[in-house]
């Protein structure tokens, strides 16, 4: 990543950019200014349903706070299994801290992948690690979207397509070809990198320069090297693994994302009651969220997330949806940025000038 002569390379310049505090401003801007005009805009808005935060259960509340600790230690733990024990705890920490608000900055699309790289390089981990610990993870994220998504094929999302046509909302046309696209675009980007991670990535590199050979395709054919070249770094860092370092890998995996989900569901809990059914519902309801926000263009999803919680929650939340869908955002996505805020200064400390506070 970094130059013999001391410069930086593009990669390292961008992730030095996207780790700037001054980033933080606009999903703020965005996602408040959304929250303000979705509430006002209705003419049921009264600021008295601020106050109904009073009426939580806070037992619940305190549910869906330990569902999100649990969801980072799982992040933490991961990532130090990935890298077999070669980060420390704190380092572990600091990675995924900021490697949440890379991803808080930057569009969903995008994510914070060229961040992490750039952390687990900082942390001491070699360049074919880093790429690979960062791929793996991506992938496994994935397998657990494609794995949740595909019960669509059995039906189980079709009540909550009916639900949301039958509310009238804007999104209600697209959803259903939006949720196949997703599904079947993530599907084939991660039987690809599978193949070319664990298969033959010597051939995916082959296959990406001959198809970058290619008229107008000539002009990204360094850049498709390159990432050819960075698959080949990964594959060999990876060779050797366990079946029970997978394994451990897959179930980190998956309590992180039912911990995560499970946030949304106590946050509701806390102010109205809800069936088991309700729970799968508001399940299935997260999940077509994080289908439309994998296209959204804003840092983090900012706007589209409390767009979308609004439309698809107030049915059942009532005049609870302003104060749940704050809380929400507040513990799953600002809480992040004030952490960046709070850790970026103390990790470059430690990394860059050997210090720690």
């Amino acid at each position: 990543m970094t130059s013999n002569d001391g410069g930086m390379k593009p990669n390292e310049e961008r992730a030095f950019k996207t780790l700037h505090i001054r980033r933080i401003w606009l999903p703020v801007v965005i996602g408040i200014s959304i929250v303000f005009y979705l509430f006002t805009s209705g003419g049921n808005f009264e600021l008295t349903h601020l106050y109904l935060i009073r009426r939580a259960d806070w037992r619940c509340l305190l549910l869906a706070f330990l569902f999100i600790v649990v969801r980072d230690l799982g992040y933490i733990y991961r990532i130090r299994v990935l890298a077999n024990k070669e980060l420390s705890w704190q380092s572990s920490f600091y990675i995924i801290i900021l490697w949440e608000f890379a991803a808080a900055v930057t569009p969903s699309v995008i994510g914070g992948g060229v961040v992490a790289i750039f952390l687990l390089l900082k942390e001491g981990i070699s360049l074919g690690k880093s790429l690979a610990y960062v791929i793996v993870t991506s992938i496994f994220d994935n397998l657990f979207f494609i794995s949740a998504t595909a019960l669509g094929f059995w039906g189980v999302y079709e009540p909550i397509f009916s639900s949301i046509s039958d509310l009238n909302i804007s999104i209600s046309s697209g959803l259903k070809p939006l949720f196949w696209l997703s599904h079947t675009l993530v599907l084939t980007y991660t039987l690809i990198m599978l193949g070319a991670l664990f298969g033959r990535p010597k051939l995916f590199r082959w296959i990406l320069l001959r198809i970058t050979s290619i008229g107008f395709l000539k002009r990204w054919q360094r850049a498709a090297q390159r990432q050819g070249d960075e698959l080949i770094l990964a594959s060999k860092a990876l060779q050797g693994r366990s079946p029970s370092y997978w394994l451990q890998v897959g179930c980190i995996t998956l309590i992180t994302w039912i911990a995560r989900y499970l946030v949304v569901n106590m946050i509701m809990a806390a102010y109205v009651d809800l069936s088991f059914v309700d729970h799968l519902m508001i399940l299935g309801k997260q999940i077509m969220t994080w289908t439309v926000m994998m296209f959204t263009p804003t840092p983090g999803g900012s706007g589209m997330a409390e767009f979308l919680y609004k439309q698809l929650y107030e049915g059942i939340l009532g005049n609870y949806t302003l104060i749940t869908n704050l809380l929400w955002r507040i513990l799953t996505y600002y809480v992040y940025l004030i952490l960046g805020v709070i850790y970026l200064p103390r990790w470059l400390r430690k990394v860059l000038i050997g210090q720690d506070q």
